[in-house]
Order: structure tokens, then C-alpha cells, then sequence
């Protein structure tokens, strides 16, 4: 099993988080990897993470977005948390993605799609400074829900 260090730039807040999972399928497009919640319990409203619970990651080398298939240990899929992001860097065993605080969470049955932190987003000034930026992460989060409408992989599996 070869582990691998996940980093979650986060520029809009100022971190990085850094954990590690491991990895299960890659391509030139996309890695999956297994990552565990081991934080604790987190009560997102329309969500709860538990510790323990299994974060099927699937980051991409040309996509603007990352998807995570979560799911309670062993047991039933709680939803999709994608996060729209820059396109992953792939470096060794290091996988780096830059978060741009949008978000779209997919609720089990795909018909509940929740767009988050659009404020977050629009703060970060992309629209001005960055306007190519600004237009990708808005078609991926359309693309993303068009994905899961149309249950195209990995909102396929339940």
C-alpha cells in the first residue's frame, strides 16, 4: 500500500491542512485515495463527520474540482463533498490542491445539491484579479452538479 501526504492549500483562510490516505488508482487524470476523518465529530447541518469515517478522495490533474465519496465505517455513503479547486499537482507522493472556498455538497440520493460558501468565493476578488480563475471555478461547479444529476462516475456508486 503506498501512503500518500494530502495538502489542502487554503489561501482564502491562510492554511494548509496536511493529512495522509492511501492510494487506490491513478492515472494521468485522476488519483483516488482512502483518508480517514480523524478529526473530531464535525456537525455540518446537512452533514455530520464522524472519527473513523472513509473520505474516497478523487483528485484531478486537468479538472478544476475534487470529489469526496464519503462514507460512515464499513457502512452507507453519507454524500459527495466536492471542493472546487486548481487543478491537483501530483509531485511524488505529495498531492497539493488549492481550495477556492467553493463548494458543492451532493446529498446520497443526488437530488439535494447544496452550493456553499459563494460568499467565500466572491471575497477572494477572482472576478477582478484573476477573471480566467473566477470563470473556471464557476463551470466546474456547474459541471459538478451536472455530474451528479446525471450520476456519471463517482456519483454512480452509492
Amino acid at each position: 500500500m503506498t501512503q500518500l501526504t494530502i495538502q489542502l492549500v487554503k489561501p482564502g483562510k491562510g492554511h494548509t491542512i496536511t493529512y495522509h490516505g492511501e492510494l487506490l488508482r491513478a492515472d494521468d487524470e485522476c488519483v483516488l485515495v482512502l483518508a480517514h476523518w480523524e478529526r473530531p465529530r464535525l456537525d455540518l447541518g446537512y452533514v455530520v463527520f464522524e472519527p473513523g469515517d472513509e473520505f474516497y478522495e478523487y483528485y484531478y490533474t486537468r479538472r478544476w474540482f475534487n470529489i469526496f465519496a464519503i462514507r460512515a465505517p464499513g457502512g452507507p455513503l453519507k454524500g459527495w463533498y466536492c471542493n472546487v479547486t486548481r487543478p491537483a499537482e501530483i509531485e511524488g507522493s505529495t498531492i497539493t490542491s488549492e481550495d477556492l472556498e467553493l463548494d458543492l455538497f451532493v446529498a446520497p440520493d443526488r437530488t439535494t445539491m447544496l452550493r456553499l460558501d459563494l460568499d467565500e468565493f466572491e471575497a477572494r476578488g477572482f472576478a477582478a484579479a484573476e477573471p480566467d480563475t473566477h470563470a473556471a471555478a464557476l463551470a466546474a461547479l456547474d459541471e459538478l452538479e451536472q455530474m451528479a444529476r446525471s450520476a456519471t462516475p463517482p456519483f454512480a456508486h452509492r
